[in-house]
């Protein structure tokens, strides 16, 4: 099975998908704050919008992770999709 069918295969088999935006907005003295409204308390300030959206990646990544191991969110939860190369 291929990559790209064996991710739709995961994806139709999880009823709980873990998808996660990322909200960007500039401030008026200039730095960037990134935020992913599904995991609350994730936001970040960087000073370029690159590392604001660097840095909140990050974060959710120990958030998730801290989940984890609460025991509050598993694996079978989270869909692991393959970048697609333009």
């Amino acid at each position: 099975m291929d990559t790209q069918r064996w991710a739709a295969s995961q994806l139709a088999e999880s009823e709980q998908t873990v998808k996660l935006s990322i909200e960007i907005d500039r401030e008026q003295d200039g730095r960037w704050i990134a935020d992913i409204p599904e995991l609350p308390g994730v936001m970040v300030y960087g000073s370029s919008e690159l590392e604001a959206i660097n840095k909140v990646k990050a974060l959710a990544l120990h958030v998730i992770a801290d989940r984890m191991d609460a025991g509050e969110l598993s694996l079978e939860d989270l869909a692991f999709i393959p970048n697609q190369a333009a």
